[in-house]
């Protein structure tokens, strides 16, 4: 009874706190891009991260949120095939953008006099394409599964002890032997690019914490330049990645490995699943201060505007002006 409440909470807090932090670091970005005369590549990336997790949090969490509540099948074939679809192309999309964010971040980093500098986007539009790339990917590769699963409203017996809405049948031996060595090569890809480019991060960043000492020691004055403090960010970012992919895993290959029906293992792994869709939004919260500033400001200006109208009678227009 303690477990099914502790789920339910955990459920429900990680799946709201990630939509609501998600929308803030995409909100954010946007007005940055809008306000800004040069859109930046990093941006651009982040907001569609930030889509890709509110994706996964409202395909993912939110069933499995109202699942721990109680209500189950809910959702009929179609809305079983459209939400685990949706699920997994942006997981796939998660992963193709985290390693798109770590590699760009690395060029722009780079010395001038280093060969990568040459490939550094001059527009935040030059990105696009490669989003167009990973969206078609990640659509194609996950098309088995719309034959795949299955509504558990279905009156058959292998559906009745299965705590879920949907039910994932086994896909014959040649679509396996297709879609998972694409799977298994995409995700080798680009957790190579992200662990290059990651690794060529942590060497840099040393480079300039030793000319920093250098600096400090010769009394001189220097500052972090904010290429380099976005460069930490993702890089805590990518940890964060790791760190929840590789449990996931590990969890997984202890299910498929095990011969007994292990539900203290399965929650803690479903809740992992949500794990970088939920804290990544909150890593780039607490290392931007622009962003909470930002919201601050917002605040302070909603916060004037409902204390002049809760003070004032004047007409509508003024207070209008006021606000606006």
């Amino acid at each position: 009874m303690i477990l099914k409440l502790i789920k339910k909470i955990l459920f429900l807090f990680m799946t709201v706190l990630g939509i609501m932090g998600n929308m803030s670091v995409s909100v954010n970005y946007m007005f940055s891009c809008w306000g800004s005369p040069e859109k930046k590549p990093v941006h651009l990336i982040l907001i569609h991260l930030a889509f890709t997790n509110t994706v996964i949090l409202l395909a993912k969490g939110l069933p499995k949120t109202i699942v721990a509540f109680g209500l189950r099948n809910f959702l009929d074939d179609s809305g079983c095939k459209i939400i685990v679809y949706l699920e997994r192309v942006a997981h796939g999309l998660s992963l193709c953008a985290s390693s798109l964010l770590t590699v760009v971040q690395a060029i722009i980093i780079s010395p001038r006099a280093s060969g990568w500098r040459m490939l550094r986007p001059k527009s935040a539009w030059h990105i696009l394409p490669f989003f167009l790339f990973f969206w078609l990917f990640s659509a194609l590769i996950n098309m088995n599964l719309i034959n795949s699963i299955t509504s558990t409203r279905l009156n058959i017996s292998q559906f009745k002890t299965d705590s879920n809405n949907c039910y994932f049948m086994l896909p014959s031996q040649k679509i396996k032997g297709i879609v998972l060595p694409l799977m298994v090569l995409r995700d080798a890809v680009f957790q190579g690019a992200m662990g290059g480019a990651s690794g060529y991060m942590v060497f840099l960043l040393y480079k300039h914490h030793q000319h920093v000492l250098y600096l400090q020691n010769s009394k001189l004055l220097y500052r972090t330049p904010p290429e380099l403090r976005a460069a930490q960010s993702v890089l805590l970012l990518m940890f964060c990645f790791v760190f929840f992919y590789w449990t996931d895993c590990a969890f997984s290959l202890i299910l498929s490995l095990s011969s007994k029906d292990n539900t203290l293992m399965v929650n803690p792994r479903e809740l992992l699943t949500l794990g970088y869709a939920t804290f990544s939004p909150l890593v780039l919260i607490h290392r931007d201060g622009l962003l909470v500033e930002r919201w601050h400001v917002q605040w302070e200006k909603l916060r004037k505007c409902l204390l002049f109208i809760c003070s004032t009678r004047k007409k509508k227009l003024s207070v209008l002006q006021y606000c606006g």
